[in-house]
């Protein structure tokens, strides 16, 4: 075997040779034999080893952006887990690329660096706790948390050792998010009254409904539903569809609400904050063939006296912030103001000059270097998290919560507090620190 260099037929036939499957976790012997001192600064031009996990839809959207990093992939579907094997190395055809099916085997390979998670919400805590236990950094897909404990758990364990997490919201490195969160904390709004954001509606499947059943034979589907409740297997609660249901996801509150929502915390300087008060109305599908609200409208209140109104679906996706002086309004491919003049006048030295990023994934490689904290750090993501989950909280339990974002806690009710974390299945467990 050459140093650092299999060709995808030898992988297979070593395979077959030795009876393991595309999909079983192959630990061949350590064949990745330099060991980067990226992490440490003391080489920072070193390759950084990436290994994926979870590598479906997203996953190979993220595979694509870093391939030319990509060392392992790890997926508990195996034709998903060929599928990523084989994308690599149709890029990269004399890459050696190690497959597993479970990412505990992954994280036991020192000469991984970094760890890239793309897996359903409910799996993205444990794979990036032990992975930065494990001295790995982490990309980890919004949202970063299915609970508001999980999040405060991955902030401990990133400060304590020392690891670089970039959270997947893309776009903090997209220059018209910037310039308006940049405009808006830079007063040209004057006083900031109102944010209103817009989400998508439930895109659900239009295949109709079909009862449980055995799952198929390339999934390992316990795996698959790892710390979440038991439920059999249903071909539309899996794959992308997991994101309307509860115990995996929280909906579009979640998915668009983690871009959107994390937009509205950045220009309002929330990033190490959150709203006081949360209140909310929501609708559900009669025929309950999902479980997060197919309609939902959001009032956050903050300290500070602004007001968010999140509305789901909305007839305008984005964020727009409202203030004395006039309006900004964001989405992905469009920045527009009124008046048009408050965005036609360049910003002074003297005025808010963000954190800027071109690019996210590199941002997060740089970083790795570095040692500077991304622009989606553990933190900033945990934060954002929380906005979309405490608006969850308040659709599911019909309350109104009051919330102490400098503790991290529910004020006065303590029924309502127990919805910050829920248990793991056995024998999962959260890592505490």
């Amino acid at each position: 075997m050459r140093h650092n260099s299999i060709s995808r037929r030898e992988f297979l036939r070593q395979s077959k040779k030795i009876g393991i499957g595309i999909g079983a976790g192959v630990a061949l012997p350590n064949i990745f034999l330099n060991n980067t001192k990226a992490q440490t600064g003391q080489n920072p031009s070193e390759f950084i080893r990436i290994g994926y996990i979870g590598v479906g839809g997203q996953g190979k959207s993220n595979i694509r952006a870093l391939i030319k990093n990509a060392v392992a992939v790890c997926d508990v579907d195996k034709n998903v887990l060929k599928s990523a094997y084989d994308l690599i190395l149709k890029a990269i055809p004399d890459r050696k690329v190690a497959t597993f099916s479970d990412y505990r085997k992954m994280l036991e390979d020192k000469s991984i660096d970094a760890i890239l998670i793309s897996t359903p919400d409910h799996w993205h805590t444990l794979p990036a706790a032990e992975a930065m236990m494990a001295g790995k950094d982490v990309y980890c897909e919004k949202p970063l948390t299915l609970t508001i404990y999980e999040g405060q758990v991955l902030v401990k364990i990133a400060r304590k050792y020392n690891r670089i997490l970039q959270t997947g919201s893309q776009q903090r490195s997209d220059p018209r998010f910037r310039k308006a969160c940049e405009y808006v904390r830079s007063g040209r709004l004057g006083k900031i009254q109102t944010v209103r954001v817009g989400l998508p509606g439930v895109n659900w499947t239009k295949e109709p409904a079909v009862p449980d059943s055995e799952p198929p034979p390339e999934l390992d589907y316990n795996m698959w539903l790892g710390p979440a409740p038991y439920r059999p297997y249903n071909k539309h609660r899996v794959h992308y569809y997991f994101r309307f249901f509860w115990d995996y996801s929280g909906g579009q509150m979640t998915n668009w609400g983690a871009h959107h929502l994390d937009i509205a915390q950045w220009g309002l300087g929330m990033d190490e904050s959150g709203p006081i008060e949360i209140e909310s109305t929501g609708s559900f599908d009669s025929q309950k063939r999902y479980e997060v609200p197919e309609k939902f409208s959001i009032t956050y209140k903050y300290a500070n006296d602004v007001t968010i109104y999140c509305e789901s679906p909305a007839p305008k996706n984005g964020t727009t912030f409202i203030g004395e002086k006039g309006s900004i309004y964001v989405t992905r491919g469009n920045i527009e103001s009124d008046p048009e003049s408050i965005l036609e006048e360049p910003l002074k030295e003297t005025d808010v000059h963000l954190y800027e990023s071109k690019n996210h994934h590199q941002n997060w490689l740089d970083c790795i270097k570095s040692r500077k904290l991304p622009i989606c750090d553990v933190a900033i993501g945990h934060r954002s998290a929380t906005v979309c989950h405490l608006g969850n909280i308040s659709i599911r339990t019909q309350k109104k919560i009051k919330w102490d974002p400098a503790k991290e806690v529910v004020v006065g009710d303590a029924e309502v507090a127990k919805w910050v974390s829920k248990p793991y299945r056995a024998p999962w467990k959260l890592p505490t620190v």
